[in-house]
């Protein structure tokens, strides 16, 4: 597999405050990688940085072809970034929320891609109208990821999806996440905190510390390695 998004050397800051250290990393095109770490590791700068929300150095190739500029630019590329905390526009209906996640795309109609999440988490169209600031944790959180598919991306960028919510509804959210890998090929960066179910969906993993990248390898040489084990696997 040819390499859909690869990062070399990449530094960025806040004010004076060095977040990531040269992150250097890749993903092949059709794959699902986790991102793994403390707390301050830079997993979520990480992906701030390839969605152009943080100022960063060093190089970002996306398709071969450098990544440059702001949200707007990176999500014209092919990249939907479901942000940490979901980012759901919770006065908005459910409808609404999907409609704007096509807001890159040329074509008009959208009813085709409503229909075509609404496979994936089938209460969307029963809650269409729906405030979406109602929904549970778990439901808002599902409707971030429907909304970054409805962009069809190429690469969907996953920042901390367990975060808050019920063990039940993470095991779904992932359990998704692997179906829509499966299915429809898509690539996907996740940058999760839980190791074990992060491991279990991706194929390889890339464990940050201190903003840099201490150890990488494939998600069953990480669950053998003794350091990640006791650190984020806890045996």
């Amino acid at each position: 597999m040819s390499a859909l998004l690869e990062l070399d050397e990449v530094e960025a800051r806040y004010g004076p405050v060095q977040a990531l250290r040269g992150i250097t990393l890749e993903v092949a095109e059709g794959e699902v990688v986790a991102v793994l770490g403390a707390n301050g590791a830079g997993k979520t700068t990480t992906l701030r940085a390839i969605s152009g929300t943080v100022r960063r150095s060093g190089r970002i190739t996306f398709g071969r072809k450098p990544l440059r500029g702001g949200p707007e630019a990176v999500a014209r590329a092919g990249i939907a970034h479901v942000p940490e905390g979901r980012g759901t526009f919770t006065e908005l209906t459910v409808l609404e929320n999907l409609r704007l996640g096509a807001y890159t795309r040329r074509e008009r109609s959208v009813k085709a891609d409503v229909d075509r999440v609404a496979q994936w988490f089938p209460w969307i169209n029963e809650r269409s109208g729906q405030q979406a600031g109602t929904l549970s944790g778990g439901e808002q959180q599902m409707l971030a990821v429907a909304r970054a598919l409805m962009a069809r991306p190429k690469l969907l960028l996953l920042d901390e999806p367990s975060l808050g919510l019920a063990p039940m509804i993470v095991r779904e959210i992932f359990r998704i996440v692997r179906e829509l890998n499966e299915r429809e090929g898509l690539t996907v960066l996740v940058v999760e905190q839980d190791a074990r179910i992060a491991l279990r969906t991706a194929a390889r993993a890339y464990v940050l510390e201190v903003g840099r990248v201490a150890v990488a390898g494939t998600s069953a040489e990480l669950q053998e390695n003794e350091s990640v084990r006791r650190s984020y696997l806890g045996y």
